[in-house]
Formats: structure tokens, sequence, C-alpha cells
């Protein structure tokens, strides 16, 4: 008897395991994310079409020398360069990908460079998200924390 409640114990939690692995809305929350000295939240939301953007929430240091709010003044958009540092929209339509667990087909964009990459994300076995821009080729990744 205690052979088969073990048994069923495991098979629950493989099974548990693998459905929510393949849970496409586990990717939304909000997440610390720190890169080249900023540290801002980003909450990532599913669309209404069933796509998932990213868009920061909030910046530790929003404000300039001068008191001024931050901006989004190196967009390649000429009509977002007033958008406020803790609104900007870092990702718009992603989409998952069941079979390779990964969130694809966007684009991200780097707000302290000015540049638009193509985007990946993916869970690391710690349950950091992982966010991969790549350009030609060329990519780089970091670690977002989730928090909620």
């Amino acid at each position: 008897m205690k052979r088969i409640i073990l048994t069923a114990f495991l098979w629950t939690g493989i099974a548990s395991a693998l459905f929510a692995q393949n849970d496409p809305d586990r990717i939304v929350g909000v997440y610390l994310a720190t890169y080249e000295g900023e540290e801002s939240k980003v909450s990532i939301f599913k669309d209404g079409d069933g796509k998932y953007t990213a868009q920061v929430i909030w910046v530790k240091d929003k404000y300039d020398e001068d008191g001024n709010l931050k901006v989004d003044e190196k967009n390649p958009d000429k009509s977002k360069r007033n958008t406020p540092c803790d609104e900007i929209v870092l990702i718009e339509k992603m989409s998952y990908n069941s079979k390779k667990d990964v969130w694809t087909d966007a684009k991200i964009y780097d707000p302290v460079r000015g540049i638009k990459a193509n985007a990946d994300c993916s869970f690391e076995p710690d349950g950091r998200l992982k966010v991969r821009g790549s350009v030609m080729g060329i990519g780089m990744s970091v670690y977002w924390d989730k928090l909620e």
C-alpha cells in the first residue's frame, strides 16, 4: 500500500511540474530588473490578443541631477521620446512556444542604448527569467527576478 501511495505521489509531482512548465501565463508578474546601473520593476502582462508585453512600472532613480523626470530620449521613434522612464514598453507581442518552453517572436527595446533586438525569454532552473536580446547573431542576456 505504501508503494502505491508513494508512486501516486511521485506521478502527481511529475505531472504538476510538466503542466506548470507548459503554462504560458507563468511569465505574468512583476520582476526586478537591474541593467547598466539602473534598477527598475517590469510588469509582464497578457494582452487581449494572447500575446505578452513587458513594461517598466518603477525606476529607482527616475529623476536626473536637476530633479527632472527622466524620459525615453534615445527612442528611435521620435513620438515616444517624452515617455516617462517608468512607463517604457520594453517588449511587445511576445508569444509562447510550448515545444521549446520559451517566449519569443518579439522585439526588445533597450532604452539605455536606444536600440531594438530580437527577444527570447525563458526561465532558469533557479526561477529567474532569462531575457535575451540579439541583433545579427550577437546577443546579450539579462536576468530578472520575479517579485509577484
